[in-house]
């Protein structure tokens, strides 16, 4: 039930372009604020509604013409409500339609819709109460889905939850300027999906700033939790720069390396760019790949420009590409992680600890160049996704829900070095994508240019996150694919620059403009950090039992 008082009539609209409403003359129109949300009360249904805009009108030109004058606060109390009113635009979002069942009881019988129709003239708009929001969005602690609370409303204190198993099962964007809080929305959803076990993850943690713990923006030396710190028993950390995680302090991080035998040609190509390779050196090195196998990399670093001609000559290679590819490579030679080879499978590792639950952040330390990035993160991805392409297989094939795999969500940065229109298509990330939820393997892509992600891919995201945006090509962007953006570009471009998000797709009922949830000391509390502490107490104890029982205690 929403409120008596209603606010305004509804005096015009249609179903493609919303609905005008006159506000009553006792209602201020400085109280309705864009991204506030409305019910229009029919005489059939109700209408949860978003407020997109907001506008003066009068009576009569003559009032414009003439206008009274600012002191005479008489005249324009005589004209305000009557010959002076406000209006505003609202985009219907869902319908509240009693059941067949029973249409005489409106509390309990109201069923949620898509809008398929408009109020008639004159319907009375009410603001959304608390009752209207948890039908919408339901709460966190619904015993039938996995909900989890990523906001509130502007001028609400009610929870806005994510549905989190509709959330996993499509590929997802977090999205927004520099500085509007992005790796903080990050790290509050992962904490959800861990939370509510929703799926197991893997972050590639580009500035590692998720792990352990990171600088509180705009706070000095503060700083916030990672996500190893709320969840001991659960995350795992991997480091590709040991010697940075040491200095930060970061504890229990394992080592991971990854060697030239494990670089294939797609790898090259994606950081072709940053390798300033031609297309030539790119055909040639499948040349070089023909004849000797995974050791290719090993191979050419090690030939003479001489033996580079004698190959050519016997294989119908170029040698001029060939040498620049030869000189290219030399730079992988600088990163710390990359080895010739590797006496420990280590990916193999990452995807045992993924089986049991764990939950995966790989740091990069010094190593967060573009090309260290970009690289090892195409590496390691490749070969999970494969692996995981054969369990659901299996899975299919045995229709047994033990080979059932849990949906892995694989979290990158700076999502459209690897989503480009001119690579997409031969990238992992692009397949996984296109892919949705068929192999279990989805991505949450972090980013503060969507306008250089494929539109394809784009249209595949399901729940957008995002910030605020200035850039025209990047607010378009976002609307890819989404009926009825054109209502919401103008509540995205009204965004505060901080802690607020319009979310959309495929994870919530509607569109919901929020206040997002505070990443602090009360969020810890509400996650469990202490139980998750407990959990990894109890874990150590057990391990230290084990232990004393091998040495015979």
């Amino acid at each position: 039930m929403t409120t008596e008082q209603p606010l305004g009539s509804v005096i015009q609209g249609s179903l493609s372009q919303g609905l005008e409403v006159r506000l009553h003359g006792d209602v201020s129109v400085e109280e309705m604020r864009v991204g506030k949300f409305l019910v229009v009360k029919g005489n059939h249904s109700q209408f949860f509604c978003l407020l997109t805009d907001v506008s003066l009108g009068t009576a009569s030109p003559r009032i414009l013409a003439d206008p009274p004058s600012p002191h005479d606060d008489f005249l324009q109390a005589v004209l305000a409500g009557t010959s002076t009113y406000g209006t505003v635009e609202l985009a219907p979002m869902l319908m509240f339609t009693p059941s067949q069942d029973d249409e005489t009881d409106h509390s309990k019988t109201l069923e949620l819709l898509p809008v398929k129709t408009i109020p008639s003239h004159f319907s009375q708009v009410y603001e959304a109460n608390e009752q209207d929001f948890r039908r919408v969005f339901g709460w966190e602690d619904d015993p039938h889905h996995k909900k989890f609370a990523i906001g509130r409303p502007l001028d609400m204190e009610v929870p806005i939850c994510l549905d989190l198993d509709r959330f996993v099962e499509r590929s997802n964007g977090i999205f927004g300027k520099s500085g509007t809080g992005k790796s903080f929305l990050t790290r509050l959803l992962l904490s959800g999906i861990i939370r509510r076990d929703a799926a197991v993850n893997l972050m590639f943690d580009m500035h590692s700033e998720y792990g352990w713990e990171a600088l509180e923006e705009g706070k000095g030396v503060s700083t916030v939790k990672g996500l190893r710190q709320l969840f001991p028993g659960l995350v795992e950390i991997y480091t590709l720069d040991p010697e940075s995680t040491q200095r930060r302090g970061v504890r229990d991080a394992q080592e991971l390396y990854l060697s030239f035998d494990q670089i294939e040609i797609e790898d090259i190509r994606l950081v072709g760019f940053e390798l300033g390779l031609s297309e030539a050196s790119l055909d040639n090195a499948n040349v070089l790949y023909s004849e000797f196998g995974r050791s290719w990399i090993v191979k050419l670093l090690t030939m003479s420009n001489e033996e580079i001609r004698t190959f050519c000559e016997e294989r119908q290679g170029h040698a001029g590409s060939i040498m620049a590819l030869q000189r290219k490579l030399k730079r992988l030679e600088s990163l710390k992680y990359i080895r010739q080879t590797c006496p420990i499978n280590y990916i193999d590792q990452l995807l045992q600890s993924l089986d049991a639950g764990k939950h995966i952040i790989i740091e990069f330390g010094s190593q967060s160049n573009m090309l260290s990035y970009m690289l090892a993160t195409n590496m390691i991805t490749r070969r999970i996704h494969s692996a995981y392409v054969k369990k659901a297989d299996l899975y299919l094939q045995t229709k047994n829900s033990q080979n059932k795999p849990k949906p892995l969500v694989i979290t990158i940065e700076e999502a459209h070095r690897f989503l480009d229109s001119k690579i997409v298509h031969q990238t992992i990330f692009g397949t996984i994508a296109r892919e949705m939820r068929k192999y279990f393997v989805t991505l949450l892509v972090v980013d503060q240019r969507p306008s250089g992600i494929d539109n394809e891919v784009m249209s595949q995201i399901g729940t957008r996150v995002t910030c605020l945006l200035n850039d025209e090509k990047d607010i378009d962007a976002i609307f890819t694919g989404v009926s009825g953006g054109g209502n919401l570009r103008s509540v995205l471009a009204k965004l505060d620059s901080k802690q607020q998000a319009l979310v959309l797709g495929h994870a919530l009922p509607m569109p919901v403009v929020m206040r997002t949830r505070a990443y602090d000391q009360t969020f810890y509390q509400e996650i469990g950090i202490q139980d998750w502490q407990a959990m990894a107490d109890d874990k150590l104890f057990a391990e230290a039992d084990l232990a004393k029982a091998d040495l015979g205690f």
